[in-house]
C-alpha cells in the first residue's frame, strides 16, 4: 500500500484533458505529475478520442494518474478497458461513494476523489480499503451535489460545508495514513489566494495541491516548500532534542513530541 510516507508525486499536481495529446508532456514537463483526465476536462462527444490519445501517447507511468469517469456512467467501463492497454496503474475515482465501488477497481492503486455527499460521509470507509492510495475532495461537485450554487463565500473563502468536507477527508486520510490531494483552485488568474490556500493546506498535512493551469505550479511548490528560517528552526530543535529528555524547553518555547514531530517533516519536506 502506497501511504503518505512514500506518496512522493510532488506537491503540484497539474490536470491535462485526455483528448488533448499534444499537451501531455509539456504538463509532465511543468508539474510534479499530472493528472490525465477522461472525465470532466473532456466533452461527451470527445470520449472516445481521449481514451485513444492515452493508449497511443504514453508517458512515465511513475508519474501520471489517469481520471476515469465515475462508477454508474456508460464511460466507466470503457475507460476501465482503455486504461488496460496502458503502463497506467494510478487511477483516480470521481465521484467515489463507497467503498464496494473501489473494491471494482482490484489491481488498481486508486485515488478516491470524495465529492458528493455520499462520498463525504463514507470517507472512512473509503480510504481503510487496502488499495486506497490516496484521497482527494471536490467542492464544487459537492455543493452541486447537494443544491448549492458556489462553493465559496465573496471574498474567496470556503462555505462551511466545503470546509466541514475538505476537514473530513483530510482526517480519514490521516487516520488510514493515507495522502490526501487538496481540491483545485478555479480563480487561475488569483496566485495570492492559491498562496494562502497552499501554504494552509502544507501546514495542515495534505500531501499536495491539484491544479488546473501550469502558471499555478510554481505557486503551490513555493507555498509547500518550508522557508529557510522554518528549516534552521527544525533543525535547530532536532539537535537539541538529542539531548534533552521528555518535554523541555526551546528557544522560549515548550517542546514535546508532537513539536518534534512538526519538526521532523519540516525538515523532510526541506528535502
Amino acid at each position: 500500500m502506497m501511504n503518505r510516507a512514500v506518496f512522493d508525486l510532488g506537491p503540484a499536481i497539474l490536470f491535462c484533458p485526455a483528448d488533448r495529446p499534444e499537451r501531455y508532456m509539456k504538463a509532465l514537463e511543468r508539474a510534479d505529475a499530472v493528472i490525465l483526465d477522461l472525465e470532466d476536462a473532456v466533452a461527451a462527444a470527445d470520449k472516445d478520442a481521449g481514451r485513444a490519445a492515452l493508449v497511443a501517447n504514453p508517458l512515465n507511468p511513475e508519474r501520471v494518474i489517469v481520471r476515469i469517469d465515475g462508477f454508474s456512467t456508460d464511460d466507466f467501463e470503457p475507460d476501465l478497458a482503455a486504461l488496460a492497454k496502458t503502463p497506467y496503474r494510478r487511477l483516480m475515482l470521481p465521484k467515489a461513494s463507497s467503498a464496494a465501488e473501489i473494491a471494482a477497481l482490484h489491481g488498481y492503486d486508486v485515488i478516491a476523489l470524495c465529492e458528493t455527499a455520499a462520498g463525504i460521509l463514507a470517507v472512512d470507509e473509503i480510504a481503510a480499503v487496502e488499495h486506497v492510495v490516496a484521497l482527494m475532495w471536490g467542492a464544487e461537485d459537492l455543493v452541486a451535489s447537494i443544491g448549492g450554487t458556489s462553493s465559496r463565500h465573496a471574498d474567496g473563502t470556503y462555505r462551511d460545508v466545503a470546509r466541514f468536507a475538505r476537514s473530513s477527508v483530510l482526517l480519514a486520510g490521516a487516520a488510514n495514513d493515507t495522502a490526501v490531494i487538496d481540491s483545485v483552485y478555479l480563480d487561475i488568474a488569483d496566485l495570492a489566494g492559491l498562496s494562502m490556500e497552499a501554504q494552509d493546506a502544507a501546514a495542515s498535512g495534505f500531501a499536495a495541491t491539484a491544479c488546473i493551469h501550469p502558471s499555478q505550479v510554481a505557486t503551490i511548490r513555493d507555498a509547500y516548500a518550508p522557508s529557510e528560517e522554518e528549516v534552521r528552526h527544525a533543525r535547530a530543535l532536532l539537535e537539541a532534542a538529542a539531548t534533552e529528555h521528555g518535554v523541555f524547553t526551546f528557544e522560549g518555547r515548550m517542546v514535546d513530541e508532537p513539536v518534534l514531530r512538526h519538526a521532523r517533516t519540516v525538515v523532510a519536506r526541506a528535502r
